[in-house]
């Protein structure tokens, strides 16, 4: 079997409040996440940017190289450009490896394209200047396949305009936060079919499938499709071939 846990970033986006739990539990579950990474080989931990540093620590205090990454814009992308930079920089300044951006999707859907791009060239300058990995949740559960072809494309132009070749495999384009509310049962995350429209516009810029991806399969597949990176919250669950407890 392939060894998938190199292309997983292990998962957990609740707040306190959206669980029902305390901070220090909240941290805790994290702790253990950070854990299960170090044990098992798994790329990177995806947490929310108020415990980077605690885990950053854990996982320098364990002589480790699992990656930290956090969401920013996190879930509905609308946040301004102004305190996207903001969040940001804390979150690199709390020692950060990855940054996952929410688009500004919201703003795309209205037509204004100029404020879309404008937001990816600077927030992906800032991670790319502090030698950070720029990821971009375009939220494809909420675009037409038309719409997920035509972001994924521009975000690679923008990225080939804006930066240089060496710079392009540290910009992603990622498919779902998990967080978005879809009706009618469909899925909020990766589908093959969304990711194989993706990878179809993305060029050289790596992408990411992210929620939804539940067995070992289809993590192979997603793999095999040419997907660089998964998000899930049932990393240890797809490594060891158990049921997944579903969500993302």
């Amino acid at each position: 079997m392939m060894n998938i846990a190199r292309y997983l970033d292990s998962t957990y986006l609740k707040t306190p409040a959206q669980s029902g739990i305390s901070d220090e539990e909240t941290l805790q579950i994290d702790k253990k996440l950070a854990q299960e990474a170090i044990d098992n080989g798994i790329f990177a931990v995806m947490i929310r940017p108020d415990y980077v540093a605690d885990i950053k620590k854990y996982i320098q205090e364990r002589n480790s190289n699992v990656a930290v990454g956090t969401v920013i814009g996190f879930h509905e992308g609308t946040y301004s450009i102004d305190e996207k930079l903001a969040e940001a920089s804390k979150a690199i300044e709390d020692g950060a490896d990855e940054l996952d951006f929410v688009i500004n999707y919201t703003a795309y859907l209205k037509g204004d394209l100029e404020l879309v791009k404008e937001e990816f060239v600077k927030c992906t300058k800032l991670a790319l200047e502090h030698h950070k990995i720029a990821k971009w949740i375009i939220e494809i559960a909420a675009l037409t396949d038309a719409q997920i072809a035509d972001i994924t494309k521009n975000i690679s132009n923008w990225s080939a305009e804006n930066f240089s070749e060496s710079d392009l495999p540290n910009i992603f384009v990622k498919s779902s936060t998990g967080f978005y509310q879809t009706e009618d049962g469909k899925p909020n995350g990766a589908t093959f079919e969304g990711i194989k429209i993706m990878l179809d516009n993305a060029g050289k810029l790596p992408v990411k499938a992210a929620g939804g991806v539940r067995t070992p399969e289809d993590a192979e597949k997603m793999i095999g499709m040419g997907v660089k990176r998964i998000g899930t919250s049932s990393a240890l669950s797809l490594i060891k071939n158990e049921p997944s407890s579903g969500g993302y």
